[in-house]
């Protein structure tokens, strides 16, 4: 019973995984497909939006998760990188030089820039990413003496993003909370000084959903932030494209985690309700005549986004287009019109 119960958790946990690499290769493909057809200076726009508004959702309430907040300004901020990256499958180093200084490190092969991706990230991306986030702790925190020191980016050429935190002895002017300083490199990281997440509070369930819902999140915020700065038609758009040409990639993938293969609409549908099912999203299948309805009953990735427009639902269509076409040809998936473009969605495929 036992191995029973072990082998459908290791199943689970695959799917989940599954879920996080084809987020994971959205959110990449989303910043690649803006520099493509928007170029440079409107993609670190998106991105510095993007990770600004993550930094102000999530960056206090994980100091309290993570049991940091009675830390010092400069070793929270570096260790809440550490372990909430860590969490989400990302390479990531800590090191600790004293309470005003405290560094982190992402050496390669970089998470965010998986692959070959790396190579159409312009350096202007990279520091968009850093400005957004990293260069606002100290202001999140009320402290407005901690700033980021930047010594290395990877997209840049050189090996690894790296820099540190300084808490300053006198309040930083905005353009000074993220500067650079490529002349220093960090320390060497030690794993047996870094810290290490409770386990009591973080047994293995807990870390392999937290894992799924890091990568899910990046396109949780990165879709209503893509439809505030470019609008819903263009927004609209990149979303449907970027998910279309990601689902066509990842099928395969994806599908095999699933225990699933190509096939015909039958196929399909099935494989769609196991990608629903592993997204925690309740979902409803029937069939006609060779064809197929799915009631896609919650989307929970953006249930409580407060800005969420319509548009955003691009992001399914293009991502069930692309997935359909990987699994077989001539598969037509439609989404019904539904009232304000939330939940419940209806799919008819074949």
């Amino acid at each position: 019973m036992n191995g029973t119960t072990d082998g459908a958790r290791e199943a689970q946990w695959l799917k989940w995984r599954s879920v996080a690499d084809l987020y994971h290769a959205f959110f990449t493909g989303l910043i690649l497909t803006v520099v493509t057809r928007r170029g440079t200076a409107d993609a670190a726009e998106f991105v510095f939006r993007v990770f600004r508004r993550q930094q102000q959702e999530r960056f206090l309430p994980g100091l309290e998760k993570l049991g940091l907040s009675h830390l010092p300004p400069a070793v929270a901020a570096a260790q809440y990188h550490y372990l909430s990256n860590w969490i989400g499958g990302v390479h990531v180093e800590y090191m600790y030089e004293t309470d005003r200084k405290a560094w982190i490190r992402y050496p390669p092969p970089r998470w965010i820039w998986k692959g070959t991706a790396i190579c159409g990230v312009p350096g202007e991306v990279s520091r968009a990413m850093l400005r957004g986030w990293h260069g606002n702790n100290g202001a999140a925190l009320g402290d407005l003496r901690l700033g980021f020191v930047c010594t290395k980016q990877s997209v840049d050429g050189q090996d690894g993003l790296e820099g540190y935190y300084c808490e300053y002895d006198h309040p930083l002017e905005i353009d000074q909370r993220m500067v650079f300083a490529r002349h220093l490199e960090a320390p060497l990281f030690d794993p047996a000084a870094a810290p290490a997440l409770p386990v009591a509070s973080w047994p293995k369930p807990r870390l392999e959903k937290a894992y799924r819902n890091y990568a899910m999140e990046y396109v949780r915020t990165a879709a209503p932030v893509m439809v505030q700065v470019f609008g819903p038609e263009d927004a609209g758009y990149l979303l449907h494209l970027t998910g279309k040409l990601i689902g066509m990639q990842y099928f395969d993938e994806i599908a095999r985690a699933f225990g699933m293969g190509r096939g015909g609409a039958k196929e399909f549908a099935a494989f769609l309700r196991a990608l629903f099912d592993a997204q925690d999203d309740v979902a409803d299948i029937s069939e006609s005549g060779g064809a197929f309805e799915i009631r896609q009953q919650s989307w929970k990735l953006m249930a409580d986004v407060g800005d969420y427009h319509p548009a955003c639902a691009k992001v399914l269509e293009g991502l069930f287009e692309g997935l359909a076409a990987g699994c077989g040809r001539h598969i037509p998936v439609h989404l019904k019109p539904s009232p304000g473009g939330k939940p419940p969605f209806v799919w008819s495929i074949g």
